[in-house]
């Protein structure tokens, strides 16, 4: 089964939110559509970024499933941006 991986830079937080308190979200919202390979935070240009990896079916699937999981973070994120990427002979490349 493919792996895919969901990463979104953290925008605004709700009042009391820690940026770190919304990769379990994230991860959480993922784990009940599919499995979750790992997860992680970073901060990359001076922006919080969350990376949940997962597996899916098909593309179709991949981004289905992380959009129900970014939309599970937005009751204490407002997320900046998001991309899905698929694993391709060891290199992530972005769903089309």
């Amino acid at each position: 089964m493919p792996s895919y991986r969901v990463t979104m830079i953290v925008g605004t937080l709700e009042l009391g939110v820690r940026p770190e308190e919304v990769l379990p979200t994230l991860s959480g919202a993922i784990a009940d559509f599919t499995t979750v390979e790992s997860s992680d935070l970073a901060v990359v240009a001076g922006s919080p970024r969350v990376t949940v990896r997962f597996t899916a079916d098909t593309d179709e699937a991949a981004f289905l499933i992380a959009e129900q999981g970014i939309d599970g973070t937005r009751v204490s994120v407002e997320p900046i941006a998001w991309q899905v990427t698929r694993m391709v002979h060891g290199r992530w490349e972005p769903l089309a």
